[in-house]
């Protein structure tokens, strides 16, 4: 790498967004995360996300990661959680802000939907999951609200590359969670759009992983090269494990629990397509298949409920002295994908399967986050065996990467109900790969559909690890 000017990675989370900076120095890459703010929806006419509060947080972060980079800044790119997207006018500006994909208006919108085109067909066209969060629920929700439609929507992500000066696309991975695009070739589902009455020229071309769209427009960055990473955080997170085999699944791990494992083909079957598992856009052609499991979702929901009185590495430690769950929950339950007294919900789960409510107080806090953990480990081995299954593969290696990698708890029982070798990955790993991408791209390898491409990504992401300390 002769260009020693630095790079900018961007992750939007859904707990928090965070703008790190990779400089050189000793001839090797050093990553600093030089801003991190938080960030969750509100209710306001529905629950959405404050875009004016998020991209206040993010040009802060770019501005400071010029003022710190003397030597210029090379390249800007952006990953971020799927499905919530922002509608513009004809000049870029947003019509409103976006909705978070927990509002609950796509509970009646994706029972209406499935009349229109019927779940089977719909999972047959994109061998995507079934799950009311997808763009393609979302957007038929505006349908039916009657809101304005906008000149064009974009994926969060691809939203703030246009923002800075980029060209407006919809990048692969991120497309793919959309439920819209077909399964065996890049493009839009015209059928999928056309059964529900929406407007494909809405829709902004396809690229992959990798593209440049642009340069730089905000002060101070002028002229740094914008590029569409993998911009699906968990496509990011998955190209930032620099491991090499078939022998290895993955679990993202944060607010979300993606277990799965990288295909060079898609698998839609009959089984898989019945047991709901996800065939979605990934990095070098590739396809991250799997399932979304609930996550730390359940704990932090609870622990809005007991207030300051725990934190989650005090939590995570008394958990791991409580005693053993007399029963595990069905942490994929619909009721518990939504927010708002967890601890009441896991309890009408309980009395629901004829069992004791526990203690929703904060003395009683341990045995309920123990409960959740279990029930986490013991679900990700379910699914585990079923990608297994449907992929062929002989799984040893189990690859945790993301905020709750952390957790050596959660990552012991994992161990244990998977029988799987489990190694912590970078908890950090969307920042990982999408800086791998990123180095790739800069290095001369821009063409996604090639093995060298993804290798490419990968020699650079075993590099930057250590860098992230």
């Amino acid at each position: 790498m002769n260009d020693k000017r630095a790079v900018v990675a961007v992750d939007l989370g859904a707990e928090s967004c965070r703008v790190s900076l990779l400089r050189w120095a000793d001839g090797g890459p050093m990553v600093k995360l030089v801003h991190r703010f938080a960030n969750s929806p509100r209710e306001h006419d529905g629950l959405r996300w404050d875009l004016g509060m998020i991209a206040a947080g993010l040009e802060e972060g770019l501005r400071q990661c010029a003022a710190i980079a003397t030597e210029g800044i090379r390249s800007v790119a952006v990953d971020g959680w799927a499905v919530d997207y922002v509608r513009i006018d004809a000049d870029g500006v947003p019509l409103e802000d976006p909705f978070c994909y927990r509002d609950e208006r796509t509970i009646a919108a994706e029972v209406e939907a499935h009349r229109r085109i019927p779940a089977e067909r719909l999972r047959e066209l994109t061998g995507i999951q079934l799950i009311r969060i997808n763009t393609v629920y979302q957007l038929f929700a505006d349908k039916l609200a009657g809101r304005k439609p906008g000149v064009q929507w974009l994926n969060l992500p691809e939203y703030f590359l246009s923002r800075w000066g980029g060209t407006r696309v919809a990048e692969l991975t991120n497309a793919t969670h959309t439920q819209m695009v077909e399964l065996h070739r890049p493009e839009w589902c015209l059928e999928v759009f056309d059964a529900l009455g929406l407007d494909v020229a809405r829709a902004l071309p396809i690229v992959p992983p990798g593209t440049v769209v642009g340069t730089m427009t905000l002060a101070g960055l002028e002229g740094a090269v914008l590029i569409a990473p993998a911009c699906h955080d968990t496509a990011s997170a998955i190209a930032g494990i620099p491991a090499v085999g078939n022998d290895w699944a993955y679990i993202s791990s944060g607010t979300w629990s993606l277990v799965g494992t990288l295909l060079e083909q898609p698998r839609n079957g009959a089984a898989a397509a019945e047991e709901n598992f996800t065939n979605l856009g990934a990095v070098g052609g590739r396809t991250c298949f799997h399932k979304n499991v609930n996550g730390m979702w359940l704990i932090r929901q609870c622990m809005d409920v007991w207030g300051s009185a725990w934190e989650i590495k005090a939590l995570v430690a008394a958990a791991e002295a409580a005693p053993k769950a007399d029963a595990l929950l069905d942490v994929d339950e619909a009721d518990l994908m939504l927010a708002g007294n967890m601890p009441g919900r896991i309890n009408a789960q309980r009395v629901r399967k004829g069992l004791a409510a526990m203690d929703e107080s904060v003395a009683g806090a341990p045995a309920m986050a123990r409960l959740i953990f279990e029930s986490l480990a013991a679900r990700y081995a379910e699914v585990l065996d079923r990608i297994a299954l449907h992929s062929g593969k002989e799984l040893k290696r189990l690859f945790v990467v993301g905020g709750a990698s952390q957790n050596e708890f959660l990552n012991r029982l994992t161990a244990e109900a998977t029988g799987l070798q489990v190694f912590r990955g970078s908890a950090e790993s969307s920042t990982v790969g999408n800086l791998a991408v990123q180095l790739a791209v800069m290095d001369g390898d821009r063409d996604d559909s090639t093995g060298a491409f993804a290798e490419s990504v990968s020699h650079w992401a075993e590099i930057l690890i250590p860098a992230l300390g």
